[in-house]
């Protein structure tokens, strides 16, 4: 799901570079239940807020838990995700911009160990909600990358498109 994010264009070249066949769509062109025909599922950052939008991803990170559907949130798509499923999310006191090492705190089939990953986000998840854990953590972020303990669902409040520990994640992701 493209929503706007200015590294839409880098999460392309990263699947195209994997050779995983996608299609992108926006939110607004989405009919409803067609983006869950898809085997895996990735909920881009965003560069404004926009309700409509915001209710479609809701949607999509709700019937995702449901169905067990593999979806991977990625910053806001993160953060809509878990605010679909009964979290909340801040503001920072300032924004996060720039590398971070994120650390793994919790078995999860998408990463292991440390990961050095970039950053771009003035939101991140406060509280997660039932059902899921956080599974790594930077100096800067408790809630650097998040999955649910039941269905196959993940967020990051990084950008695994714009590093190669984060490729990896998605190419990890995408053989799910």
């Amino acid at each position: 799901m493209d929503n706007g994010s200015a590294y839409t264009g880098q999460i392309e070249a990263a699947l195209d570079g994997l050779g995983v066949a996608f299609e992108k769509t926006g939110p607004l062109e989405c009919a409803p239940g067609r983006e869950l025909g898809h085997s895996h599922v990735i909920l881009s950052g965003r560069r404004r807020n926009d309700r409509r939008a915001n209710a479609v991803n809701s949607r999509i990170a709700r019937e995702a838990a449901r169905r067990g559907t593999r979806l991977l949130g990625i910053c806001y798509g993160a953060e809509v995700m878990a605010l679909a499923l009964g979290g909340t999310i801040r503001r920072r006191g300032s924004p996060r911009r720039g590398k971070a090492t994120a650390r793994v705190i919790r078995e999860n089939p998408l990463c292991s160990g440390s990961l050095v990953v970039e950053e771009s986000h003035s939101y991140e998840v406060a509280r997660l909600p039932a059902g899921m854990s956080a599974l790594a953590e930077s100096d800067g972020c408790t809630n650097e990358m998040i999955g649910h303990h039941a269905a196959p669902l993940f967020g990051t409040q990084f950008h695994p498109e714009a590093s190669p520990d984060g490729r990896a994640l998605l190419a990890r992701f995408c053989s799910l």
